[in-house]
């Protein structure tokens, strides 16, 4: 059904019109209430600050995990992919969280903190760009990870398990598990030694962190 609604445009704007108000990405009242909560998953002891902007509407995902937060005026927008949330993990003030996006458990994410999963076209000079097509491009945030306020994070970039972003970085490029990384772009400070067990600083050919997948 989704996919023949996906080819009709026609009926593809009539649905978007009932589910959310021309030109916004929040889902209408009645879609909030009533839709939503047979969709969506929240699991026991989470919590939503009322603050908060959850603009998620049913065509997509969304999932928060058991004993997890997310605070006030951050946004969720599950508009163009899913965002997903595990157990024990505190969104923090002020973040903004655009699909498709998957965060792990016990995850900390700080204030001000971005992820975005989606990208504007922009390749046609002659159309404005809000108007030239999206593409979306996985956000993965690893188990027991620590995100930074101010940070940014890319489409496509996966965070490792226990890793650590640092206040005010950009990712642009996937970090390994157990790997500190901060500035803009992002680099590699620390790694932790599995054979020596502390965190080193690694070598400076070795600063580099590889390409998104």
């Amino acid at each position: 059904m989704i996919e023949s609604i996906k080819k009709n445009q026609a009926l593809k704007k009539l649905i978007l019109y009932l589910l959310m108000p021309k030109n916004q990405a929040r889902p209408r009242l009645w879609v909030k209430l009533f839709v939503n909560p047979l969709k969506h998953k929240k699991g026991k002891g989470s919590s939503i600050c009322w603050k908060t902007r959850m603009d998620v509407l049913p065509f997509n995902d969304f999932s928060l995990g058991k004993n997890s937060t997310i605070e006030d005026f951050s946004v969720v927008n599950n508009g163009m992919g899913a965002v997903h949330i595990g157990d024990n993990t505190r969104v923090g003030i002020s973040n903004v969280l655009i699909g498709p996006i998957t965060i792990g458990n016990h995850v900390i994410i700080a204030q001000n903190v971005v992820m975005s999963g989606l990208n504007h076209g922009y390749e046609d000079i002659n159309t404005p760009i809000r108007l030239q097509p999206c593409t979306t491009a996985q956000i993965t945030i690893g188990n027991d990870s620590w995100i930074g306020a101010n940070a940014v994070i890319t489409a496509g970039v996966s965070i490792g398990k226990h890793a650590i972003v640092a206040a005010g970085s950009v990712v642009t490029k996937s970090v390994p598990d157990n790997t500190i990384v901060a500035g803009n772009p992002a680099r590699i400070l620390k790694q932790y030694n599995e054979i020596t067990g502390i965190w080193e600083k690694p070598l400076p050919q070795q600063t580099l962190i590889k390409e998104a997948a």
